[in-house]
């Protein structure tokens, strides 16, 4: 499936949901934010949030400092 992640074409191997997304990715879910379609999507839905063919998704890291 052909997605647009952060700004840029990616074709998934197997990933249906952004939790499979983000294992593909090796991404700890944890340490992220997602977003698809312009709607954040919380943690606990991850798992069954499904991905559908040309899908804008961003997935955004927090970063620690001060």
């Amino acid at each position: 499936m052909k997605i647009l992640l952060n700004g840029e074409e990616y074709i998934t191997k197997e990933a249906k949901s952004v939790g499979d997304l983000l294992r593909e990715l090796g991404i700890d879910p944890v340490r992220v934010a997602v977003e698809v379609n312009l709607k954040i999507v919380s943690k606990s839905d991850y798992g069954g949030f499904m991905l559908n063919e040309g899908d804008t998704v961003e997935v955004v890291s927090f970063v620690g400092g001060g």
